[in-house]
């Protein structure tokens, strides 16, 4: 145990007097408002080394001091209302993502305690019970049990996330896959914004004056914020890969083909055209057709829904209840529509694409499918790169091809449902002949 000096810097607003002080030879800091508080802390510091208590390793307090600051709640319990407060205005796929990132948080952020269970006990423990309301809990075994028992017992207080270093403990856990390797950079992004929003709550419920995360100089990695063009089809490579769709299965592909057809010739996501219903679509004999999408059908796990089924039908991303959008369509893809209700009929309840028990298609059954046509057509080279290697990638090469067919980026985006900025962000390198152009104009203007 070796204690430093105060700190006193002048460039925040808050928290500007720091204690430094070393546990087993980790450096340890607090900050506080006024040099009296950060005296006050160092003296009771040095009363504790005097004393010759023992100092817990992973707070850097003597044990003394951990009981004054675990009078608020832990974070384990914090995290439990933050996700239990969010349920009801949640999406399933948001409670499943909120619900993720702290089966990397909560395990990392425990004092040392002896008899710590495996982490794979502790993150099953949180994920089918102590991360969901009550009757939605599955019974413990034993030893989740035991791993939700020393959780509780072992979590932090939420109070220590203030100081630095328990801060840089959770974005090094968010920073991993579960398996220890390096994270995505998406991932981690998106886990770090859950840990953000979770400390807000916090800042709201006066347990922080600031979100103590705005002090920490951390650079998260750099994620793609733009389509690649080597994902996407040209149209004969898009119709020959639709043709393809039918040979798959004796009646998976057949009953699929329009659906594919639906991400390619009117852009939708695939959750958009899993839950398209027969009343959303004007199909003439001939002619432009048009699609009115009001809802979705996204998949998440059956503990995150509000139904206990796998698909779940709500209102369409970034949109608010009832609000639609409208597609015009092509005539071929009016065609399609046409003879697949013609073929196929709809669900009781109107949707379009339905399994032969009128249930809905999962994406293991797409991609399945998907994949198997692409090796119908494309060729071993083309299969193992990433041309259409996602089924959604037939959504990018519609608006690529839209924007690059001189659509104004204003009815693209109005389509696609997009803002115009996003819609040009991300499919900037999508859009071919803007060097050229730009060349020639910077060639005329060179020439006066």
């Amino acid at each position: 145990m070796k204690l430093g000096d105060i700190q006193h810097r002048s460039d925040r607003p808050t928290a500007a007097y720091i204690v430094r002080w070393t546990v087993a030879r980790k450096p340890k800091s607090k900050s506080f408002r006024t040099k009296g508080l950060a005296n006050a802390f160092l003296s009771n510091l040095r009363q504790a080394t005097k004393a010759g208590e023992a100092f817990d390793l992973a707070t850097g307090l003597p044990v003394s001091m951990i009981e004054g600051e675990s009078t608020g709640p832990s974070f384990l319990e914090f995290a439990q209302s933050h996700v239990l407060r969010r349920w009801r205005t949640s999406a399933a796929r948001t409670r499943e993502t909120d619900a993720y990132a702290l089966l990397s948080l909560i395990p990392a952020l425990v004092t040392d305690k002896p008899g710590r269970p495996d982490v794979a006990d502790l993150r099953e423990a949180l994920r089918t019970h102590a991360l969901l309301p009550e009757d939605r809990r599955a019974d413990l075994s034993a030893e989740h049990a035991v791993a939700l028992h020393w959780m509780e017992k072992a979590s932090l207080p939420l109070s220590a996330l203030r100081e630095a270093r328990v801060l840089r403990t959770a974005l090094d856990a968010i920073s991993v896959t579960f398996a220890g390797k390096e994270a995505g950079a998406n991932t981690v992004r998106r886990k770090r914004a859950i840990l953000h929003h979770l400390l807000e709550q916090a800042v709201e419920q006066k347990v922080f004056t600031s979100n103590p995360l705005d002090e920490i100089k951390w650079t998260p990695p750099k994620a793609a914020t733009v389509v690649d063009p080597r994902v996407v089809v040209n149209p004969t490579q898009a119709k020959a890969l639709l043709s393809a769709i039918p040979k798959v299965g004796y009646t998976r592909g057949p009953r699929l083909k329009a659906l594919f057809a639906c991400v390619y010739y009117a852009a939708l996501r695939p959750e958009e055209a899993a839950d398209l219903r027969r009343n959303d679509c004007t199909l003439p004999e001939t002619g432009w057709g048009l699609i009115i999408l009001e809802r979705a059908r996204p998949q998440a796990t059956k503990r995150w829904t509000n139904s206990g089924e796998t698909h779940e039908s709500r209102n369409l991303k970034h949109r608010a209840d009832k609000e639609t959008r409208e597609i015009p369509i092509p005539p071929v893809l009016v065609a399609m529509l046409r003879a697949h209700i013609k073929a196929y009929g709809t669900a009781d309840d109107g949707r379009l694409f339905r399994t032969a028990t009128d249930g809905s298609y999962s994406s293991s059954a797409y991609s399945y499918v998907w994949q198997e046509a692409r090796r119908l057509v494309l060729t071993p080279v083309q299969v193992a790169s990433s041309l259409a290697a996602l089924s959604y990638d037939l959504r990018h090469a519609a608006v690529s091809l839209w924007l690059n067919a001189g659509v104004p980026a204003t009815e693209v985006a109005k389509r696609a449902g997009h803002s115009v900025d996003v819609l040009l962000r991300v499919y900037a390198k999508c859009m071919d002949g803007q060097q050229d152009q730009a060349n020639g104009k910077i060639n005329d203007a060179l020439d006066e």
